[in-house]
């Protein structure tokens, strides 16, 4: 059976809609790692991801009367893209079914090709069970994403183009795991020529299928999987392709969408490109190897598998990639109600780099600041805690908290009843370490501050929100310290948007 699957990806049909693509040293996250890191670069398909080798491979062992009648497929993405693509190629009619939650750009995307798309039912799982129906009514041929020997030996041509690329010492090739069939051919051709490598593979810590399914010994469905990383979110894997995880693959590594975030970073930074999410979880995988093993010096690939990635998610990755990469801690601090707390605070953090500073007055006695400051590592974190209390302030650690991370971070803030007679201004400042401790040092101990909110974007100019009660008296004084500044500054005060939710 395993003969069978050598013949197979030695006679697939892939290269005349796939290319052989390239596989490049990742020479920033190498030297950051200190092993020799390379990707394999299925994102330069003309797809934008490794799923026209399998789709297209399966269409074109199909008998001339099967291709007549025309095929079918349900996808909510790359799939559906690689039968379109596979079926422009043969000639043949193709339908594909795609979930109601299906983005434009990818419904577009699979028309430009020429197929006919119906929108069906909530989940995969409901449009999958329409393409069935489907299929049964009009005599199609279904092709389906990962649970079939002519898609499993399509996607092994990747393994096969590995070995050849590169023929010295491989110590491990981390693929990502959806459904199984990238991982089973891969897996299945690497090891029968080089038994020694090991095949990690890679999914996210919610949608584990595979992992709990080889740990049980039989296929686990999921009950719901995390959407992040759509392109991996199956709840049952394949009945195949788990056959052959059981031989083949040598373990699984689980990493969080915070990993995912910092590895799709890692490759922009190395290559410019930008990965989904689901082709950036084989380099996620890679690096929480290395730090697990603390192994120095070993050539490991990673395959990154598709960049098919919605441009309005791109800030949500920004977000979280310095916290994936541990460059990032996020606090809940609690200070006094008082006039020079804010400073005390400053000393407490020292030169060490704000991300973020939120804040707004609620309390006459206590004051809660959200704030994410840059660590060269997670143990940092504790020792910037220890640091908060030896100053008498109470910081609760909020780096892991999902609610804090995703939502309490853009809520900070409100209407008080105690910030009668503020004044709002927005600063812009070039973008430097210290830059805002030196901005929180120049306001005079009896302004007291009723709101505040930074967040460093890694661009150039920082921005800030401060609300400030200044007497009347002092007001000339105040001018003057604006001046001193030479920050840009705009007085929001008289904002109609500062009227309705803060004032």
């Amino acid at each position: 059976m395993h003969t069978d699957y050598l013949k197979r990806i030695l006679n697939a049909k892939v290269y005349d809609v796939a290319q052989e693509t390239p596989l490049e040293l990742a020479p920033v996250l190498s030297a950051r790692l200190d092993n020799h890191v390379l990707l394999k670069r299925e994102d330069l398909q003309s797809v934008f991801s490794f799923k026209l080798r399998g789709a297209y491979n399966k269409m074109a062992h199909l008998s001339a009367a099967e291709l007549a009648r025309g095929v079918i497929a349900a996808s909510a993405g790359n799939h559906a893209q690689g039968v379109a693509l596979a079926a422009m190629k043969l000639g043949c009619r193709a339908v594909i079914v795609m979930p109601v939650t299906t983005p434009a750009v990818k419904v577009n995307a699979v028309r430009a090709r020429g197929a006919e798309v119906v929108i069906s039912g909530d989940s995969y799982s409901e449009a999958h069970d329409h393409a069935l129906e489907l299929q049964q009514a009009h005599g199609l041929t279904f092709v389906h994403p990962f649970d079939d020997p002519d898609v499993i030996a399509g996607q092994g041509t990747i393994g096969m183009e590995i070995l050849r690329q590169h023929q010295g010492p491989i110590d491990a090739i981390f693929v990502a795991i959806g459904g199984g069939g990238l991982i089973a051919g891969i897996a299945t051709y690497v090891k029968q020529l080089r038994p020694e490598v090991r095949i990690i593979g890679v999914q996210t810590t919610d949608s584990d299928a595979m992992a709990r399914s080889l740990r049980a010994g039989r296929r686990i469905e999921l009950r719901e999987v995390g959407l992040f990383s759509d392109g991996t979110a199956v709840k049952k894997v394949g009945a195949e392709t788990f056959r052959l995880a059981r031989e083949f693959v040598d373990e699984i590594i689980l990493v969080d969408t915070d990993a995912t975030c910092a590895a799709i970073k890692d490759v922009f930074e190395d290559t410019r490109a930008i990965l989904e999410p689901a082709g950036a979880l084989a380099i996620a995988g890679a690096k929480a190897w290395v730090a697990r093993e603390g192994i120095r010096g070993a050539t490991l690939i990673a395959v990154a598998c598709g960049a098919n990635m919605n441009f309005d998610r791109l800030r949500f990755v920004s977000e979280r990639a310095e916290i994936g990469e541990q460059r990032e801690a996020v606090f809940a601090v609690t200070i006094p109600e008082e006039r020079g707390s804010f400073r005390r605070f400053c000393e407490a953090i020292g030169p060490r780099n704000v991300t973020e500073f939120n804040y707004r007055i609620a309390d006459s006695k206590e004051a809660h600041l959200f704030v994410g400051i840059q660590i060269p590592a997670r143990a940092e974190a504790h020792v910037i805690a220890a640091d908060l209390a030896q100053a008498g302030f109470t910081a609760v650690d909020l780096t892991d908290d999902e609610l804090a991370k995703v939502h309490l971070r853009h809520l900070v803030g409100g209407r008080s009843p105690l910030s009668k007679g503020e004044l709002i201004y927005r600063f812009e400042f070039p973008e430097r370490p210290g830059a805002l401790m030196m901005f929180l040092s120049s306001m005079h101990p009896s302004w007291n501050i009723t709101l505040f909110h930074y967040r460093n974007h890694g661009a150039d100019y920082g921005r800030i929100l401060v609300g400030l009660q200044v007497p009347r008296a002092e007001r000339a004084e105040f001018n003057a310290v604006l001046a001193s500044l030479s920050y840009r500054h705009v007085d929001e005060t008289r904002n109609p948007a500062y009227r309705l939710f803060l004032s």
